[in-house]
């Protein structure tokens, strides 16, 4: 991808108010029942499959469909430092002068530019949460924060889980695992289930394809579970990257291995249906030869983690 790397380098204690870039109500694969799905902006991993782009940056990104764009011109009157303009390949955007005011967004009829990116106090991002109760106690549903990586925002995070609990909602929390420790297990101790993504075991591997280390998200892992925490591991199977039988077989064993209850295991299939939001940000999507595992490979990895004595599915 061409997209730019967000600065992994940056401080946690920074990220004190973090951006909304999407809620997605009436969701059923983001923990039980019927859910709400908070997603933060910013994310400390690029990960080259990643199908949400515009959640690796922690700042407000325009985006631009050139298909829905037509020609009125209307974003080109409404910009104040006059950094949209229109040409035969669409609209070109100054980044250099271009304030990311939202105000070309607002004006756009067909929703060719959108803004990602909201800020909404943790009142208001409540307020939309109770919307959905009904649901909730109805499905045995809840809330389920996500990213982009929300334990970048601990702060605030937390803030939401101790009002979620003391409203009795259930909380689940959707981690790559990459944070300090301490920060993970303070919010452990505010949340219900643990949604845990695995990429792969290599250090190198993992280095290459996400932009980090996995040393720390194992030993967070580890701790996590030592605390006897509920958590479903969340693995992207990914042809080319992650799917050889080495590498799940020494994930299989480390998650065997793990302290508590045996987790249940999701496995969720490579797609490259993110390709028009990376073009929408201005980039270009490179599947440097990753794909889709069949459906053999798919029951063969399932196979692997049952022989461990673990529970694995397709999806979830």
């Amino acid at each position: 991808m061409t997209v730019k790397r967000y600065n992994q380098n940056l401080a946690y204690k920074t990220m004190i108010q973090p951006l909304t870039f999407d809620i997605k109500r009436y969701a059923i694969n983001d923990g039980p029942g019927i859910r709400i799905t908070i997603f933060l902006k910013g994310c400390l991993l690029s990960c080259d499959w990643c199908h949400n782009p515009e959640s690796q940056s922690a700042k407000v990104q325009k985006m631009y469909s050139k298909s829905k764009c037509i020609g009125c011109g209307e974003c080109v009157e409404a910009c104040p430092e006059n950094a949209c303009k229109l040409t035969p390949e669409g609209i070109i955007t100054n980044p250099e002068i271009c304030l990311l005011c939202g105000k070309c967004a607002k004006v756009c009829p067909t929703k060719a530019t959108e803004m990602s990116g909201e800020e909404m106090s943790v009142e208001q991002i409540m307020a939309a949460i109770e919307k959905e109760r009904v649901f909730f106690e109805q499905s045995g549903g809840g809330v389920t924060f996500s990213g982009g990586e929300p334990l970048m925002f601990s702060g605030f995070l937390i803030k939401l889980l101790d009002e979620c609990g003391s409203r009795n909602i259930h909380r689940v929390v959707d981690t790559s695992g990459f944070s300090k420790k301490e920060t993970l297990l303070e919010v452990a101790k505010r949340t219900d289930l643990f949604l845990f993504d695995l990429k792969m075991m290599d250090d190198e591997k993992h280095k290459k394809y996400t932009g980090i280390s996995n040393n720390q998200i194992l030993e967070n892992l580890k701790a996590l579970a030592e605390t006897g925490a509920d958590i479903n591991i969340r693995i992207p199977l990914i042809k080319g990257v992650n799917y050889d039988e080495e590498n799940m077989e020494q994930t299989a064993a480390f998650i065997a291995g793990l302290s508590g209850e045996k987790m249940m295991i999701n496995i969720l299939p490579y797609h490259n249906i993110a390709a028009g939001k990376y073009e929408k940000l201005g980039g270009e999507y490179q599947e440097k030869g990753m794909a889709e595992p069949n459906g053999k490979r798919q029951q063969k990895i399932i196979n692997i983690f049952e022989d461990y004595g673990l529970e694995a599915a397709i999806g979830g």
